[in-house]
Order: structure tokens, then sequence, then C-alpha cells
């Protein structure tokens, strides 16, 4: 039987999958942003009174926050992770 635990061969293929996973979800949020902006803002100004210009920044602050912390967290890793594996040690 093999052991469950996460080896060092394991980690680039977690995050390259997770990456790509996040990338998915950032891009369906962008997609619905785009479609249904209307319908969003009137379902929004409900609950906080939103200008239409403030809700569109505050949108396209979460999506980049988003993409920043997909990069910080899973695609810089997976790159390091990928040159250490072919690294010689000395």
């Amino acid at each position: 039987m093999r052991d469950i635990t996460m080896d060092a061969e394991l980690w680039p293929s977690f995050l390259m999958w997770s990456a790509i996973i996040n990338y998915l979800l950032l891009l369906t949020g962008f997609l619905t942003f785009a479609m249904f902006h209307d319908t969003l803002y009137r379902l929004h100004h409900r609950w906080f009174a939103l200008s239409v210009s403030r809700f569109d920044a505050s949108i396209y602050l979460l999506l980049g926050l988003y993409k920043i912390g997909i990069w910080m967290f899973l695609i810089v890793p997976y790159v390091v992770l990928c040159f250490v594996r072919y690294t010689p040690y000395l």
C-alpha cells in the first residue's frame, strides 16, 4: 500500500492544478461580471449604497487581488519547484 503523505514529486503537480482551477474561477468571475453587470449591480445596490463606478472599482480590485494571490501562492512556487527539481546539487 502506498503512503499518503505528500512527497516532493507531488507538490509541482498539486500547485499546477490548483493554479489552473483558480484561474478558471477567476475567468468565471470576470465573465459573470462582464455578462451580468447590471443584474449584479442591482443586487448589490440593495445591500450597499454604491455608485456604478464604485461598484466597478470594487469588483476590479477583488479580481486583481485574487489574481495576485494566485501568482504569489501558486504559480511562483510552482516555477521555483520546477527549477529546483532540475538544478544539480553542488
